[in-house]
């Protein structure tokens, strides 16, 4: 189950006096005006001479200097010859993939969803030397469609499919024929895959271009969901393929299609097909193949590698653990044909270690008490590794530097000695000399260059140009005209800090107050909680919506809290894992603490505390509404899970093992067995179309609180998925909920 990014607003009506900032920030500032979207770069893409970059505009795409950071001119231009094409000008471009030689440039446009990660698109072929646009396919929308390493073929999927084409000839050639909706899929990946592994590219092509490895799911044996679609003079029924909890899965196979003489092999993956197959790829050897490999409780973690011309299995790297392993964030083979580098939590913290093909490991690269985030660059010519860390804690996402024995580390946060950082260092320095936040970056290839993107707390996100030693070369974008907007709608803002509960548990928190807050008053509480396994909220970042939705509940006199508690995420493995077998229990037990520790402070009206989450965050506001109902007044669910029974496998199995390996872990901390004990006030939302959490535990659990005979509200979406958006949705969601607020807290 992944976050979607979801905000909280609520107006209060208040007894307290407030002064009022020189502008109210309103729900339609946040969902309808976009008054405090930042500004950004649409997709960097770094060229093969290292030297340049180009990124996505309305009109082209627009080649940039590293070394200047000055445009040098558009290399694709959207109003060109578009040869091919049966409806002109061509229409809006959303992606955009170059060959390896850079003389044809991949374009998708017309993307249409199907769940969360995945969809259809159109797809355009343009040639840069002639100028020239051609259609891919007139058969229809495709998924995925890639480049072939030398840049002379395109492979996609069409109707569960797996299609390859020649671009000189435009001939098209069909994989696989055997693709059914709910029953065969090639080419990509099932719901539960998609959704819980984030893979839905299912095929690859080897380095050489002359195969491709694709996936081939068999999920005939998945039991089918359905969900009705509104509108019509009868409702339709959608009917997919959704493995709930102890159910069955897909079968998985890997298969290696040979171009030249147009056979397909299917690898031995092993005996057991209760199993996953969540990642592959090729290695630099065109030979061979590496995938990955896990049991279905997720506690054991293989790669292997596969030769493509016999078949035969190697094995090269196990990983196992009491509790379940995580898919590594990084698995990257090297140039040199002899190593690779992956992230692993095995020392009781996420850090970055050297192996060689021969399955030995060669070093561990980074240590300490802190998580490696992600690996961003690796520059193999000069042995060095660039990554994101919560060195400096876990609310911040820093940025560094490290040679591949594990010396010379290197922090690249901005320099707060430095000029261009005027302004920012008012978020915290550390040690008087980094500024604190959350730091990504974009390399060019050979990682002489990058791009980074800077935010915090209370200030918009920041886009800056760097040489490989972490100098600016230029500052790109630095939101300073919505910096200056968020100063004139008020001065509320984040501030972090640690509270210790009975138990002695250390929780970070941010809170916002009200601008001219006031100790010797009191004020109501409101919490945001989503508290899922390795998620992380209390983070010194920019989160536009949220932010400026809980900077107006602090105009309107609340105090907003927002904590991370046992199982969350950036602070090792033994704090994320604790909640194993037991989801629900320390997330609770942590929030109505949190709740007291707050209710103890003089300047909190206990009576009057309030507590909002969607999905994980809907089933941990609902569960403490019900244990906690001595604590919370109200509480606001949006798309509750309400029994893990009804969720998927892959996620829930993780956490949980199977539903008859511990059904104590299922219902001891199911919002369903709890209803009797509501006392407060409680609105549950879901909308009907949700392929993520059923609309069925809404359901449910409006049943349950029917039979004890409580009274709660309920607002219905017809047809809108797990994000609840589209149109004036958003807008309407919100309005309705500050209008629960209002009357119940």
């Amino acid at each position: 189950m992944k976050r979607i990014t979801i905000l909280i607003s609520l107006f209060a009506a208040m007894n307290i006096a407030v002064a009022q900032p020189t502008k109210q920030i309103t729900l339609e500032d946040i969902w309808a005006n976009g008054t405090f979207a930042p500004r950004g770069i649409q997709s960097i893409r770094s060229m093969q001479d290292g030297e340049h970059y180009c990124v996505l505009t309305r009109t082209g795409i627009e080649k940039f200097s590293y070394k200047t950071g000055e445009s040098e001119g558009t290399v694709c231009a959207f109003g060109g010859k578009a040869q091919g094409l049966k409806v002109k000008p061509l229409p809006p471009i959303e992606s955009y993939e170059f060959s390896a030689d850079e003389q044809k440039i991949l374009l998708s446009s017309g993307f249409e969803p199907i769940y969360r990660h995945s969809g259809v698109s159109d797809y355009y072929i343009y040639d840069v030397a002639a100028g020239t646009f051609n259609k891919i396919s007139n058969e229809g929308k495709q998924r995925l469609t890639t480049l072939s390493p030398d840049g002379t073929k395109v492979a996609y999927v069409r109707d569960n499919n797996l299609f390859y084409m020649d671009l000189d000839s435009q001939t098209e050639h069909q994989i696989t024929t055997d693709g059914r909706m709910n029953a065969i899929i090639n080419g990509t990946t099932d719901w539960v895959y998609e959704e819980e592994f984030a893979i839905t590219q299912g095929f690859y092509w080897s380095p050489d271009s002359r195969r491709i490895a694709y996936y081939r799911f068999d999920e005939s044996k998945v039991r089918e969901f359905t969900m009705q679609t509104w509108g019509g003079l009868y409702p339709d029924n959608y009917n997919y393929k959704y493995p709930k909890a102890g159910e069955d899965n897909s079968v998985v196979d890997i298969y290696i299609y040979n171009l030249t003489d147009k056979s397909a092999m299917r690898l031995n993956t092993g005996s057991e097909n209760d199993q996953y197959l969540p990642r592959m790829q090729w290695t630099k050897d065109p030979n061979v193949l590496a995938f990955m490999r896990m049991n279905r409780l997720q506690n054991k973690m293989e790669l292997l590698t596969a030769n493509a011309t016999t078949g035969k299995i190697r094995p090269l790297y196990t990983e196992e653990c009491a509790t379940y392993v995580d898919v590594p964030d990084t698995w990257k083979f090297l140039d040199d044909g002899k190593s690779f580098i992956i992230t692993s939590e095995k020392d009781g913290f996420n850090h970055i270690y050297l192996y060689g093909l021969d399955g030995q490991l060669i070093r561990q690269i980074t240590t300490g008490s802190y998580d490696v985030v992600n690996v961003c660059g690796i520059d193999e010519k000069n042995q060095k590794i660039y990554y994101r860390s919560h060195e400096s804690g876990a609310i911040n996402t820093d940025l560094y530097v490290i040679d591949f024995k594990g010396k010379k580390k290197v922090c690249l946060n901005y320099d707060a000695a430095n000029k261009l950082n005027d302004g920012y260092g008012a978020d915290g320095i550390a040690d008087g000399k980094y500024i604190l936040g959350t730091y990504n970056a974009t390399f060019s290839n050979g990682c002489k260059y990058y791009i980074c993107t800077y935010s915090s707390a209370n200030h918009a996100p920041r886009y800056t140009l760097h040489d490989a030693k972490g100098s600016i070369v230029k500052v790109l974008q630095d939101n300073a005209a919505l910096q200056q907007r968020l100063a004139d709608y008020g001065a509320e803002k984040k501030e972090f800090g640690t509270l210790k509960t009975d138990e002695g548990v250390e929780l970070n928190y941010y809170i916002i107050k009200p601008a001219n807050f006031n100790e010797s008053q009191q004020y109501p509480l409101f919490f945001y909680v989503y508290g899922g396994p390795g998620n992380q909220q209390v983070t010194n970042s920019y989160g536009w919506s949220d932010y400026n939705w809980f900077r107006m509940l602090a105009q309107k006199g609340y105090v907003v809290v927002c904590f991370d508690g046992r199982g969350t995420g950036g602070r090792g493995a033994d704090w994320k894992k604790m909640t194993y077998r037991n989801l629900g229990h320390y997330e609770c037990i942590d929030a109505i603490e949190a709740a007291k520790w707050f209710g103890r402070k003089p300047w909190i009206d206990e009576s009057r505390i309030g507590i909002f989450g969607w999905s994980f965050g809907g089933y941990l506001s609902s569960l403490c509404i019900l244990k906690g109902n001595d604590v919370f007044k109200s509480a606001i669910a949006v798309a509750p899970v309400t029994t893990w029974r009804y969720y998927d496998n892959i996620y829930t199995e993780r956490f949980l093992q199977r539903p008859q390996d511990n059904p104590d872990g299922y219902d001891n901390n199911s919002p369903l067995n709890f209803a009797d004990r509501l006392k407060g006030n409680y609105l549950l939302v879901h909308g009907t179309g949700d392929d993520n959490v059923h609309f069925q535990n809404a359901l449910d659990m409006a049943t349950a609180l029917e039979k004890a005979d409580k009274q709660f509200e309920m607002r219905v979406y017809p047809n809108k998925n797990h994000s609840i958006y589209g149109g004036n949705t958003r807008l309407n969601l919100y309005k309705l909920m500050t209008d629960f607020i209002i009357r119940k807290l």
